[in-house]
């Protein structure tokens, strides 16, 4: 394995790696900026990221994360000051070394195991592909290190129970990324839930997804992978954890599930420009039971051409109130507001119902939702208390995963148990 994780490693290291520096932490340029870091900083949290050549791990996690979060610092509970070191983890040397060098990160390597057992890390964060993260996980949790990471947590429910199980048992602070709740279109929603504004909740409806080009003429947006089962691919796979946290943090337990799972193109052209079969769903259509008497439909695909305002939109109806929000956005009518429209195919429609809709403000400043769970999670790690998005939480997104595919193999609806560590 090629590394530029430890000085000895440096010494023997191929000249891919022998720029990067790894003597000891980065300190502001000038003296006067030196001694109030010094100051104000009690200790460096070190966070090895596995998986940052990623689109997600590089974009979100590494780039609007946690290098803004190196550059301002981290307040813990208590008012100290901590400081935020990332080392770089993943297969390829070359980005790797490029992705420091552009970015001023002192470490980084492709020895997993290395990283995992030197003791001065204390999170292992993993975005790396599925079929990867039970191993690193495992290793990580028995190694001690607090953990951090993508969904889904594992390829099966027993796998993501085992590590719920493991973290648990380990003591550590293991966090799940719940990145939607964290948007400021969904954090308006749940305010107007717990406003009460809704009245009587009644149902949620739900709409993701665009076209991501085959690849035979325009590229792709997204990897090949995803659309091989083999290699963990799959829209339900990947869209039922997230639909899963979503609809938990806004309305309730999720209790049943009934699910359709399509492949719509059966043909795409993966990364070196060449046809392969498509062997996992690209679009599922889902009716969901939620406590309190709703009733959730979240349809996920990617073959279905956008016309709405934002790539996903929940639209929740009430008997006082109605909203719908996106990643951003969250627009709401009261009953008080609500139109009265007629039924009339045979004149044309005169009202404009979007208009009548109102904007929910912000009432905050609502930063990047990747970087304030992770501000959250280390100040979870910090105070040595749980995060309150652990890996029982993923496990319960990977278990109705598998029981979206197992009742659209079936075709009928199936009960969601509760799982018990």
């Amino acid at each position: 394995m090629e590394s530029a994780f430890r000085s000895a490693d440096i010494a023997n290291a191929p000249t891919a790696c022998s720029a990067v520096q790894v003597n000891r932490p980065r300190l502001p340029a000038s003296p006067a900026d030196q001694i109030r870091h010094l100051s104000m900083t009690t200790r460096t949290l070190r966070i090895a990221m596995n998986g940052v050549t990623g689109r997600m791990g590089y974009r979100q996690h590494l780039l609007r994360s946690i290098l803004p979060l190196r550059e301002s610092g981290l307040t813990a509970d208590d008012g100290s000051r901590v400081a935020v070191e990332p080392i770089l983890v993943g297969r390829s040397a070359d980005k790797l070394a490029d992705m420091a060098a552009e970015h001023g990160i002192e470490h980084w390597t492709t020895d997993v195991a290395s990283v995992i057992a030197d003791p001065s890390v204390e999170v292992y964060f993993d975005a790396q592909v599925t079929s990867r993260r039970f191993e690193a996980l495992t290793a990580a949790i028995k190694a001690g290190k607090h953990v951090y990471t993508e969904k889904p947590t594992a390829e099966t429910l027993t796998e993501a129970v085992e590590l719920a199980r493991m973290a648990q048992n380990a003591g550590i602070t293991a966090g799940v990324v719940h990145d939607k709740l964290y948007l400021p279109g969904l954090v308006k929603l749940r305010r107007l839930v717990d406003e009460g504004f809704f009245g009587r909740i009644l149902s949620m409806r739900g709409e993701f997804g665009y076209w991501v080009f085959e690849g035979d003429g325009q590229p792709a947006q997204r990897p090949s992978w995803n659309y091989r089962a083999q290699d963990g691919g799959g829209i339900t796979v990947d869209m039922f954890c997230h639909w899963n946290y979503v609809m938990e943090g806004i309305l309730g337990k999720v209790e049943t599930v009934t699910a359709k799972a399509v492949t719509h193109i059966p043909t795409r052209w993966d990364e070196a420009h060449q046809p392969y079969p498509v062997t996992a769903d690209d679009a599922v259509y889902g009716i969901f039971d939620i406590s309190g008497g709703i009733v959730a439909q979240i349809n996920s695909s990617w073959a279905v051409r956008v016309f709405r305002d934002e790539l996903v939109e929940f639209q929740v109806d009430g008997t006082h109130g109605s909203a719908v929000a996106g990643l951003r956005r969250c627009r709401a009518q009261h009953r008080v507001h609500t139109p009265k429209p007629v039924w009339n195919p045979d004149l044309p429609a005169t009202e404009q119902f979007r208009d009548q809709w109102l904007e929910v403000p912000d009432n905050a400043v609502l930063d990047n939702g990747f970087k304030l769970q992770w501000e959250e999670y280390l100040r979870d790690v910090l105070a040595a208390r749980p995060h309150r998005y652990d890996l029982l939480s993923a496990a319960r997104g990977v278990q109705l995963a598998e029981l979206g595919l197992k009742s659209s193999t079936e075709g009928r609806r199936l009960d969601v148990p509760e799982i018990v560590l």
